[in-house]
């Protein structure tokens, strides 16, 4: 596969019967579900699962969705998503970066954007990124390429 931009996370993904509506193509609720998928897949790869959330009394919440759907996915394919943090500000948000495609003709689905604000889970209220999560997911960033206007 030739990804946006360099060294993604990828998760491979089987479009199942329950993912289809009455238009017989992937519902967008389910790219969403996706979306979240990876997000989880991604952090928990790098070291930072729910219990260790958790414990650190943090949340990543979402604050902003974009998702711009290119072409249908139908019962049976077989897609790969794959992930990419491209910010962290090092204090209280970070976005990632998706991009979903299909196996068999290399064609890209889905392209997403997701902006998350830390926030205290104890208290729900906006909290600075602790000093793992600034050096786990700072690590993780790749650079988008710069466009012109």
């Amino acid at each position: 596969m030739e990804w946006a931009l360099p060294n993604p996370f990828v998760i491979e993904l089987q479009v199942t019967p329950e993912a289809i509506d009455a238009y017989q193509h992937v519902n967008n609720s389910e790219y969403l579900r996706w979306v979240e998928q990876i997000s989880w897949a991604h952090s928990e790869a790098l070291g930072l699962s729910l219990e260790r959330y958790q414990s650190l009394d943090r949340a990543m919440v979402v604050h902003r969705h974009e998702l711009d759907y290119l072409a249908p996915a139908f019962v049976d394919d077989v897609l790969q998503l794959a992930t990419w943090i491209v910010a962290c500000d090092g204090r209280f948000s970070l976005t990632r970066r998706f991009q979903l495609k299909r196996v068999r003709d290399d064609k890209t689905l889905l392209n997403a954007r997701t902006r998350f604000a830390c926030v205290a889970l104890s208290s729900g209220r906006p909290k600075r990124l602790p000093d793992e999560y600034q050096h786990v997911y700072g690590g993780a960033l790749v650079a988008e390429p710069v466009t012109e206007s």
